[in-house]
């Protein structure tokens, strides 16, 4: 669920962007996002073959984890430029 509020999160950053590079900024790193999750669901449930995509803040590694807090530090970064062109 937790998953969820952050992708929705994400893509509603994307759509309140006021700048088109945020908005496809924001959209790209929502998607990433929501691909890691849907791929190891998918893969836990059996729907899936088994794939080294790894679940976003759960990986043992620590680039993975890296990478995902990266993701949602440029949200936070877009999300609060949409304040500067108003």
């Amino acid at each position: 669920m937790l998953f969820f509020i952050l992708i929705t999160w994400g893509f509603s950053v994307a759509s309140r962007s006021k700048d088109r590079f945020g908005s496809i900024a924001a959209f790209g790193l929502s998607s990433v996002l929501f691909w890691h999750v849907l791929i190891n669901v998918g893969m836990v449930l059996n729907l899936m073959p088994v794939v080294g995509v790894v679940l976003p803040f759960f990986s043992y590694g620590r680039t993975a984890v890296f990478t995902m807090l990266a993701i949602v530090t440029l949200l936070l970064n877009i999300n609060s430029r949409r304040y500067l062109f108003e």
